[in-house]
């Protein structure tokens, strides 16, 4: 438990979770970079910054798959 509360603390901001977050959606991402996000990145951060992609991923997938139906 102690664990996950000092995960939670780590300094990294959250513009640094976002940019990590979108480059693990497109799927390519160096180990070494990887390696420092682990430690640096705010658990608590990565989950909202995950979501808020999978958000925004999904409405411009709808937008696109209504914009071609509905021609």
């Amino acid at each position: 438990m102690d664990e996950l509360k000092e995960a939670s603390r780590r300094k990294a901001s959250f513009g640094a979770t976002v940019k990590a977050v979108l480059w693990s959606f497109f799927g390519v991402r160096k180990k070494s970079d990887y390696e420092k996000d682990a430690q640096q990145l705010n658990p608590v951060h990565v989950i909202i910054a995950g979501l808020i992609g999978a958000a925004i991923f999904i409405a411009v997938l709808l937008l696109i798959v209504k914009s071609v139906v509905g021609k």
